[in-house]
C-alpha cells in the first residue's frame, strides 16, 4: 500500500472521529421544552382549589450541566407579609438560595418553619424589618406565622433551574431542558404530596405531559405554633 493511500485513509479515520464528536457535542448539548397539563380532582362539594399554586420540576438521573444561568429571582426572591397574608402564596427556590420576608403590616410578625428539610425561626419583628432565611436542602417548606394562624405559604426548594409555575388553566412548560433521563416531580398543597414519574427528554423535547393530582382527601384543618402546640383561641391579633 502507498503511502499516499494510506495518508487518505488516515485523513478519512480522523474526519469521521472528528464528525461523530461533533454529533456527541450536539446531542449532549440538544434542549428542548418540557410541557404538559396538571388536572386536581376534588371531592364533590369542595372548593375548587387553584391550580395555578401548582409546582412542576424536573430531577435529574445522572450529572446534567444547565445551559446558560438560571434566573436570578431562583437564587433570590421574596415573599412579603402584607394584610395577615403571605404574598405570593408559593415561591420557587434553587436549593441553596435565600427568601427575604419582609414585614408590611403595622404589627409584628414571627415567620417560622418546622419542615424536616430545615426547621427555622425568624422570631418577632415589626413593620420596616425584612428578615432572610436560605434553604440548603431541596424540600417542601411550608411558611407560617407564629402570631396569626392563618398566614400559611410554601417554598419550594429544587435541585436545579429547570421547574415552572402552573398557569390557572394547569397548563405548564419548562424550557431548555438538555436531553437526558429525569424524574418529573408535581406537586400541590391540596394533593397530599408529590406526584411523580421518571420521563426520557429528547432533543426536541417532551410535551404532553398530563398530570393528574388527587386531592379528594384534602380537609382544611389548623396547623399547630412552632412549639408544637395549638394556637391561643382568644388571641387578639393586635401586634
Amino acid at each position: 500500500m502507498s503511502s499516499e493511500v494510506r495518508n487518505r485513509r488516515g485523513a478519512a479515520h480522523i474526519l469521521a472521529a472528528f464528525a461523530a464528536l461533533l454529533c456527541i457535542t450536539a446531542v449532549a448539548g440538544a434542549q428542548g421544552d418540557v410541557s404538559g397539563q396538571i388536572s386536581l380532582i376534588e371531592r364533590q362539594g369542595a372548593d375548587r382549589s387553584d391550580p395555578g399554586t401548582a409546582v412542576v420540576f424536573l430531577e435529574a438521573r445522572g450529572r446534567v450541566e444547565p445551559q446558560g444561568a438560571p434566573r436570578p429571582m431562583l437564587r433570590q426572591t421574596t415573599i412579603a407579609m402584607t394584610g395577615r397574608e403571605f404574598v405570593p402564596h408559593v415561591r420557587t427556590i434553587l436549593a441553596g438560595g435565600s427568601v427575604a420576608f419582609p414585614n408590611q403590616d403595622p404589627f409584628s410578625h414571627n415567620v417560622f418553619s418546622n419542615a424536616e428539610a430545615g426547621p427555622f425561626d425568624l422570631s418577632l419583628y415589626r413593620r420596616g424589618v425584612s428578615r432572610s432565611q436560605t434553604f440548603a436542602r431541596p424540600g417542601i417548606y411550608p411558611i407560617y406565622c407564629n402570631i396569626h394562624s392563618r398566614m400559611v405559604s410554601f417554598v419550594i426548594a429544587v435541585p436545579n433551574p429547570y421547574v415552572a409555575t402552573v398557569a390557572a388553566d394547569g397548563r405548564f412548560m419548562i424550557a431548555n431542558v438538555p436531553a437526558g433521563t429525569y424524574v418529573l416531580h408535581a406537586w400541590h398543597e391540596h394533593a397530599g404530596g408529590p406526584v411523580t414519574r421518571e420521563i426520557v427528554v429528547p432533543a426536541t423535547g417532551l410535551p404532553g405531559q398530563h398530570v393528574v393530582l388527587d386531592a379528594r382527601a384534602y380537609v382544611a384543618a389548623p396547623h399547630l405554633n412552632k412549639f408544637g402546640l395549638p394556637y391561643a383561641a382568644t388571641r387578639a391579633d393586635r401586634y
